[in-house]
């Protein structure tokens, strides 16, 4: 028995019964546990591990017997303190089942046990050991404090029976997920710092939590916090939240009046402590800061206006998605249709054509294979009708018109500020031969368009330029290559150039024109213009040129200006005033409906003539086969007249008389 009347006896298989009993003083005076009891926050600077002395050896486990003297039992007959006496494990207390206050702060311990049987025991610290379950601790029914702080633990477990559990100290270990103590409803303070914990869950059932610690986890994500009615300090400084999402359903807890989010991302917004504070009114402080009036006040201003502008974004992304999608919807169609073109052709092809050789052997095509890939093709449209087929969008400066549909915008009563404003018109998914139609309506509903692009236009030939001299000037042109197969061509932008020469363009797909360019372009395609122009009849010239093109036409006819130096004075002059020039009017342009139209124009053109010719023939052979009859009929004719008249005359009073009564009758 030393000074402090506190003795460990040490036993184990090899010591014979007989031996002294190895005996050491506890000299650190006993600690306050109620202290530790009152303070919630239990995280410390962690101190170093001193040296690891066992009691006992490997290959055979040895406890200690702790032995205390009646002396000792009166001065703290309801607490004991073994803290930093290097313990393994913990020793067997004999003779202390009164005992309501246990520590062994400070040791080596790796597993809880030989405590069983203190039934009375409130308050057990094992704080700062190597323990790497929670074990042994089934019997303590009557616990209310467990500091586990500073171990191994992995997993919250074994707690079944601990209902009556006050404050749970669990900081400091490896834990990754919260479980097993929804059955603690009599739990206060929750203490789970220093862990691996990512999600905050499984709270239910802790009804008279009031403080939860989380500070130094990897928590990215809170649940159930809401459900907590009696939680009032929530402590989440140094985690990994990100955003206002993350900790939503603490807006919905009504008893929180304290909470930490320092050290986290979201702390370095600058809508923060506006948000926080507007979505938790009920706060008091706020990472340990009192929280003012004009600080709420501000703070619900602030969160308004961040409000809106997060309605407003999401707005944009909502109407950006449906762009997206209905763009999508517009090129699958548009794909669609060219397929069906495409197959529409190749079928007519095989039509004309014999049998095609696939692998050495016949194929054939037979009219039902073609009708199911209509079939498919229809149906696969239907099947995207849900979306817009079409979409007109202003963005800035720039008139974007996605699909068929689109062009119908035109018809639209623009306004004169935004017609005012749009300087490049964007086409895509559009024929061009459908674009050509309402390219007067474009310059009319916007005077000034300067810039046009094209992408996915079928723009397949160079003709179909000389369609945009009908637009009322333009500075750029931009041809997507991606649908416009005619930007494989070598020499398509030397044709744009000359055929639209008039319009001193600027730029074509971005890249600045220079006056070696328009040289270039006059000597490749200059004696097209000419030999358009001199091999067209001038009837048909007139009619493609307005009042005033006629009279130029005319005047160029007689002579008037020298032929030599014409084309270029015209040209200079044309470009000086806006105009194109004669010859490259030539140079024009015809859609498919157009010149169907044309075509069925001529036919009917044809049909009237050749019925007109046929009844002026047949008129003339009647005439004619008339003529013949009279010439065989006219010498019997003739003599009969004659023959009437002697006879009527050989009597010449009476035929007087009866020419008289004619006379008189007539007058009559």
């Amino acid at each position: 028995v030393n000074n402090c009347g506190l003795q460990l006896v040490i036993q184990t298989s090899s010591i014979p019964e007989k031996t002294k009993p190895f005996e050491f003083r506890i000299n650190k005076e006993q600690s306050s546990f109620h202290n530790r009891l009152l303070q919630h926050d239990l995280e410390k600077n962690y101190s170093g591990r001193q040296d690891n002395t066992n009691f006992g050896s490997s290959s055979s486990i040895t406890f200690p017997v702790l032995q205390r003297t009646a002396e000792e039992k009166i001065l703290n007959s309801d607490r004991l303190s073994l803290e930093r006496q290097k313990l393994t494990v913990c020793p067997i207390i004999d003779g202390e089942d009164h005992l309501r206050l246990l520590n062994f702060q400070h040791n080596f311990i790796t597993r809880i046990q030989n405590i069983s049987n203190l039934h009375h025991l409130v308050f057990l610290d094992l704080y700062d050991n190597q323990i790497e379950e929670i074990s042994g601790v089934s019997t303590l029914r009557s616990l209310r404090v467990l500091l586990l702080g500073k171990n191994r633990i992995k997993k919250i477990s074994n707690l079944e029976n601990l209902k009556n559990l006050d404050v749970l100290d669990l900081h400091g270990n490896q834990i990754a997920k919260i479980e097993n103590i929804g059955h603690l409803s009599e739990l206060r303070v929750l203490n789970l710092a220093r862990n691996l914990l990512t999600v905050v869950e499984n709270l239910n059932g802790l009804n008279s939590l009031t403080e939860l610690n989380l500070r130094h986890n990897q928590v990215s994500a809170i649940k159930d916090v809401d459900t907590l009615p009696c939680l009032q300090r929530l402590f989440l400084s140094f985690n990994n939240i990100s955003s206002f999402e993350d900790i939503l359903c603490l807006a919905d807890s009504s008893s929180l009046s304290d909470i930490t989010l320092d050290g986290n991302p979201i702390a370095q917004e600058t809508w923060y402590k506006h948000t926080v504070l507007h979505h938790m009114m009920q706060l008091r402080q706020l990472d340990m800061k009192r929280i003012t009036e004009e600080e709420r006040r501000m703070a619900s201003i602030a969160a308004r206006k961040e409000e809106e502008r997060k309605r407003e974004s999401h707005k944009q992304t909502l109407l950006k998605e449906k762009k997206r999608l209905t763009i999508g919807n517009i090129a699958r169609q548009w794909e669609i249709q060219q397929n069906r073109i495409a197959l529409e052709a190749s079928l007519n092809k095989d039509k004309e054509n014999e049998p095609c050789q696939i692998n050495g052997s016949a194929a054939y095509v037979f009219p039902e294979e073609s009708r199911s890939l209509d079939t498919i093709l229809s149906s696969a449209v239907q099947g995207l009708s849900v979306l817009e087929s079409h979409l007109v969008e202003v963005e800035g400066d720039t008139l974007g018109l996605y699909g068929a549909g689109a062009l119908e915008c035109l018809d639209r009563n623009w306004s004169v500020q935004t017609a005012a404003i749009i300087a490049t018109v964007s086409f895509m998914f559009i024929e061009f031969d459908e674009i050509v139609q309402v390219l007067v309506k474009l310059k009319t509903k916007f005077p000034n368009c300067v810039h046009l692009k094209f992408k996915e236009t079928n723009l397949v030939t160079l003709q179909q330029f000389s369609a945009l001299a009908e637009m009322h000037r333009m500075e750029q042109l931009t041809v997507d290559p991606q649908g416009n197969p005619v930007v494989n061509f070598a020499l398509w932008k030397y044709y744009v150039l000359f055929r639209l020469n008039h319009f001193n363009l600027q730029k074509i797909n971005g890249v600045k024109i220079t006056e070696n360019d328009i040289v270039k372009a006059e000597r490749l395609f200059g004696i097209l213009a000419y030999v358009a122009s001199s091999e067209l009849p001038h009837y048909r010239m007139l009619s493609l040129f307005g009042e005033s093109r006629k009279k130029q036409f005319h005047y160029l006819l007689e002579g008037k200006g020298k032929k030599s130096g014409v084309g270029s004075e015209e040209s200079s002059d044309n470009r000086r005033s806006g105009g194109e020039s004669t010859a490259r009017a030539m140079l024009n342009y015809m859609t498919k409906d157009f010149h169907m139209e044309k075509l069925e124009e001529i036919k009917e053109r044809k049909t009237f003539c050749q019925t007109y010719v046929e009844n002026l023939v047949k008129e003339a052979a009647d005439i004619n086969m008339k003529n013949e009859s009279l010439q065989k009929l006219w010498p019997q004719m003739f003599i009969e007249l004659v023959r009437d008249a002697v006879i009527e005359i050989r009597n010449k009073n009476s035929y007087m008389k009866l020419c008289l009564q004619r006379i008189t009758d007539q007058k009559q």
